[in-house]
């Protein structure tokens, strides 16, 4: 066999070594970003143009996330957000639109006493993403229908619902780790499936933890601020 003939096999065998080994890197890193980002992997997928522009995204929140000094609550913060949190699920029975847009505070303060910037939601959805995929689509869902019920168009039901979705994601932003380093394994924990809705959720946020409003009637974040000052002012 001429040399020719042999630095030919010689480059087909390099060049088929190289393709294999993109081939393996690019299936590790699609595992790891599904494992991470969970069911947001798949809509950011069905949002862009092809998949590897869905990946260049993913990738490009991961280094602004680890640029952010995520930091863990202590057990003293903890507890004081819970205790908040309880009142604001107490006040749901005869305010339910007023204990909604409380709620909707209470999560991004949360974000905020852990280092996210809460200045847009979008990027907060987009920073979220990154540790809390998996509970990322409650937080969406609990925002519509928060801002639908400032438009009076949310029944007492929905604001229910909203509520059910905010505490998902709430207790996990309690109970997470802060370093970044710890990658997607705090939202793991929400693997479990919510009772009515039949979406991934937090496995103790379930529609039990909720109590019933008094009124079977819509109410608005207008009707939910009357109550609420009558309720300060004794009457």
């Amino acid at each position: 066999m001429s040399t020719v003939i042999w630095v030919a096999v010689v480059v087909v065998a390099v060049v088929a070594i190289v393709a294999v080994g993109y081939f393996v890197l690019q299936q590790q890193r699609r595992h790891r970003l599904r494992d991470r980002f969970g069911p947001e992997y798949e809509r950011i997928v069905q949002e862009r143009e092809n998949r590897r522009d869905a990946e260049q995204e993913l990738i490009a929140r991961e280094q602004r996330f680890s640029s952010l000094d995520i930091r863990a609550l202590d057990a003293g913060t903890r507890e004081i957000y819970t205790k908040k949190w309880m009142e604001v699920q107490e006040r749901f029975v005869d305010a339910p639109g007023f204990a909604v847009t409380e709620a909707d505070h209470l999560v991004t303060s949360v974000m905020a006493e852990r280092g996210y910037p809460t200045e847009d939601f979008e990027q907060r959805l987009s920073d979220l993403s990154v540790a809390h995929g998996r509970t990322l689509d409650h937080y969406r869902q609990a925002h519509e229908i928060s801002t639908r019920a400032a438009h009076k168009e949310a029944s007492t039901e929905e604001l229910r619902q909203a509520m059910v979705h905010y505490r998902a994601l709430f207790e996990e932003l309690l109970d997470a780790p802060g370093s970044s380093a710890d990658g997607g394994r705090g939202s793991r924990r929400a693997e479990a499936v919510d009772g009515d809705s039949g979406r991934t959720g937090s496995t103790v946020s379930t529609d039990r933890d909720v109590p019933e409003a008094n009124s079977p009637e819509p109410e608005t974040t207008d009707d939910a601020g009357r109550a609420s000052r009558r309720d300060t002012q004794g009457r």
